[in-house]
């Protein structure tokens, strides 16, 4: 990926994980990534309006899923598209965990494991440091 398209997602991004809101300062010795919103395998392309910036566990745990299952009715349910879906409408922060306010939210949070213990300790710690979320 060139550079300058990379520098343009995390300054669209304002150098923060789409999905969780970490800093990428935050975590300064990992490098997020640029992932695909679309995966290719999926007919997602290259194009800017389909890559996000992502913060190692999220894009690991998205992978190239587009929706998950919710567990208590088996409905699909989509999972948080930061091109087309507004953060605030569907997460909030409690302390260093993430709520999910709406059934994407919710889907979200848990296919992408947002709250591991180690996450929430990160955002605490960062939040302690003066950092914001």
């Amino acid at each position: 990926m060139a550079m300058a398209t990379r520098e343009w997602v995390c300054r669209r991004a304002s150098d923060r994980c789409e999905y969780c809101h970490l800093p990428q300062e935050a975590t300064p010795l990992i490098p997020f990534h640029i992932e695909h919103i679309v995966a290719r395998q999926h007919e997602g392309d290259d194009s800017t309006d389909n890559l996000a910036l992502a913060c190692d566990r999220c894009n690991a745990y998205k992978g190239p899923n587009l929706t998950t299952i919710a567990p208590d009715s088996g409905e699909i349910i989509p999972i948080f598209n930061p091109r087309i879906d507004a953060w605030e409408k569907h997460f909030r922060f409690e302390g260093g965990r993430i709520v999910g306010l709406t059934p994407t939210g919710q889907a979200t949070v848990r296919l992408l494991n947002m709250n591991a213990p180690r996450r929430v300790q990160l955002r605490e710690i960062w939040l302690r440091e003066g950092g914001t979320l």
